[in-house]
């Protein structure tokens, strides 16, 4: 159910109020004047933490709105901003259609939130809503673990088992980075959305899927369908409708209640008290470009309830973003574009090869600075922590590899 707060600052009416049913103020009526110190007494812990939250809160937050709406499991959808709510209410106006929805948005940014969203206010939302990572199983994991498999079906496969598909009848199925799917199963993927229907593997008896399909990806979908990494048909086929997601530096508006709904989450979970936010930390955040959005805002609250302020210096020290068109800026630079033969090579591989080569650049030079941390890296560079391992593989990058390349690079004879 959804539900807006806001903050009201006690002293602008210094006379004891109550909110009506019509939501306009009305006195308090006081039966018996005797017991009036007792019951104030009484209502001291609540007083206290209501001061404590608005103490808690930065100023300007006061009167604005904030749209909260618990969803299905744990968690919460949170906005503040004009942008967020925007999407609050296109969700809600797509949830009543039984149709495909493609989400957009950086990795982190609330694309899974959005998701139980629109599940939670469609006619599915008596029925399962799962989720599925395309991006966190190899190609032949994934179809099994989506469509199910009969006995025999590989190696071993002993007995039947129904995949996702089955499993979400009647409900909601997210398939999240789907832009990481091979283009094997995007195609069996094009057929379930198209006839509703699937076969095991190994098996030869259609199933009927009475399941509502929603997908998200972080990757540049229009760079993906010119390289043919993403089926034309696929994408027409699920973008029926889409959501882009503006990533948090972009909202700040949605940082100070996330922060709020996170650090009472995460307390109570932890079952300790929450820490008021110094001014430090406040500004720090609002200042903090947040490249793994509200996922790294939720992992920074953790830290908080655990060691206090020590997550300021880790706030300093973090990867910014800028670090990826740095590296993009030195590989364009006139050095490293030094003039090849183009005799016998045609346009499309010239091309092709500079491409690889800048990227394989870019790649190994966030890696140096972000000391080969991997999961940093993949935040940087804005691709999945599986997309970065199979260009690892295929540029052959390794800790110290880049380095020493660039070494003997710039000690051969024709280095200037």
């Amino acid at each position: 159910m959804r539900s807006t707060f806001s903050l009201v600052n006690p002293r602008s009416n210094p006379n004891p109020m109550r909110a009506g049913a019509s939501g306009c103020a009305v006195p308090l009526a006081v039966s018996n004047p005797a017991s009036l110190p007792q019951r104030l007494d009484s209502l001291a812990p609540e007083v206290g933490r209501g001061l404590h939250s608005l103490v808690s809160l930065p100023r300007e937050s006061a009167g604005e709105s904030v749209i909260s709406e618990p969803l299905e499991g744990d968690g919460q959808f949170i906005a503040r901003s004009p942008s967020m709510q925007a999407i609050f209410e296109r969700s809600q106006q797509l949830a009543q259609f039984d149709v495909p929805v493609l989400i957009l948005g950086e990795s982190g940014c609330g694309k899974e939130a959005v998701a139980r969203l629109i599940h939670h206010h469609s006619e599915r939302r008596h029925h399962r809503f799962l989720k599925v990572n395309c991006a966190a199983l190899p190609d032949e994991l994934l179809e099994s673990e989506l469509f199910g498999y009969e006995p025999g079906a590989f190696t071993g496969a002993m007995r039947s088992k129904p995949g996702k598909f089955e499993l979400c009848q009647k409900g909601t199925i997210l398939l999240d980075e789907i832009g990481e799917m091979s283009p094997m199963l995007q195609a069996k993927l094009l057929h379930v959305l198209q006839d509703h229907r699937f076969t095991r593997l190994g098996g030869r008896t259609e199933v009927y899927a009475d399941v509502r399909v929603l997908a998200a990806t972080n990757i540049n979908v229009h760079q993906a369908l010119l390289e043919k990494r993403f089926r034309e048909d696929l994408f027409f086929r699920l973008n029926v409708f889409s959501l882009t997601l503006p990533p948090l530096r972009e909202r700040q508006e949605d940082i100070e209640p996330l922060l709020q709904y996170n650090l009472e989450r995460f307390a109570q979970q932890y079952g300790c008290e929450p820490r008021p936010f110094s001014p430090e930390l406040l500004r720090i955040c609002f200042d903090y470009e947040w490249p793994g959005n509200v996922r790294e805002l939720e992992n920074v609250i953790k830290r908080y309830l655990i060691f206090g302020d020590e997550v300021l210096h880790e706030l300093h020290a973090a990867p910014r973003r800028a670090a990826a068109p740095v590296a993009l800026a030195a590989a364009l630079s006139p050095a490293a574009a030094a003039p090849e033969p183009l005799q016998g090579r045609d346009l499309k591989a010239i091309v092709r090869n500079a491409k690889d080569e800048l990227e394989r650049e870019t790649i190994a030079r966030v890696l140096e600075e972000t000391r080969w941390n991997r999961s940093s890296a993949a935040r940087v560079l804005n691709i999945s922590y599986r997309a970065l391992l199979n260009k690892l593989q295929r540029y052959q990058l390794r800790p110290h590899s880049y380095s020493e390349s660039m070494r003997a690079r710039a000690a051969s004879p024709g280095a200037e």
